[in-house]
């Protein structure tokens, strides 16, 4: 049987969607669903519970401490984890991922695909162990065994990549993470607040994940592009609107 678990924080009209594609198109593939809130102060949780989710509250949030709170409130075998501006799309998406746990004991996740690198990694046979980033489980529309996961939790001490870092634990200790082609769609606009935050979360997670450090030679040349990059766009923009 099979969980869906949705991370969310005042994400009201995504969650609504998401919530509404996954009862009506996916009724069938889906025993249960949790909404896993992080103290919004919109009405996503009268949302839950018009469409029969259980919500649950998280108050101190973390990427990896959301996912483990998200894995221990999820009861069935197979958890799918979606954040709330994510949603299935192919008709099969849920069969796949089962189909894919039954025919594969050893198998602690799945990558499901949204984006062309995605797509190219799952025709090319590109692995887990040769692309760990882009073929390891990402946690807006990844499927994981909770079985594996009561033996190998989250780690809560990473900034982000909590997916990633999980990822190459589990390979390691000799288990398979596989791309499936279940497609989902995932669509964001962050304020420029909220890009400063994920931003500063993904440098510190590159450090911890991959090990790339930044030096103020790299930082300055970052920010004399971006200058250079919104120069460019805003005289092609003026151009074109005067033309």
């Amino acid at each position: 049987m099979l969980s869906v678990v949705i991370r969310t924080k005042n994400q009201a009209p995504a969650l609504r969607f998401l919530l509404k594609n996954l009862t009506e198109r996916y009724a069938g593939d889906v025993d249960e669903i949790v909404v896993i809130d992080n103290l919004s102060t919109d009405n996503s949780q009268q949302i839950a519970l018009n469409h029969g989710a259980r919500f649950e509250t998280i108050e101190k949030f973390s990427y990896g401490g959301s996912a483990n709170f998200a894995a221990s409130k999820a009861t069935h075998p197979i958890i799918v984890i979606f954040s709330a501006h994510s949603y299935p799309i192919s008709h099969d998406f849920f069969k796949l991922i089962k189909k894919s746990f039954d025919a594969n004991p050893n198998l602690a996740g799945i990558r499901c695909l949204h984006n062309s690198s995605d797509y190219r990694n799952y025709i090319n046979g590109v692995t887990v162990q040769q692309d760990p980033n882009r073929s390891g489980l990402i946690f807006s529309g990844s499927a994981f065994a909770k079985a594996i996961w009561q033996k190998h939790p989250f780690k809560e001490d990473v900034a982000t990549f909590e997916d990633k870092e999980w990822t190459t634990r589990v390979v390691a200790a000799g288990y398979d993470i596989e791309l499936v082609p279940a497609i989902f769609s995932y669509e964001i606009k962050r304020s420029k607040n909220q890009e400063l935050f994920r931003f500063k979360n993904d440098l510190v997670g590159n450090y911890q994940l991959w090990h790339q450090d930044v030096s103020i030679l790299s930082g300055l040349k970052g920010f004399l592009a971006s200058i250079k990059r919104y120069t460019i766009d805003w005289i092609v923009s003026i151009w074109f609107s005067l033309r």
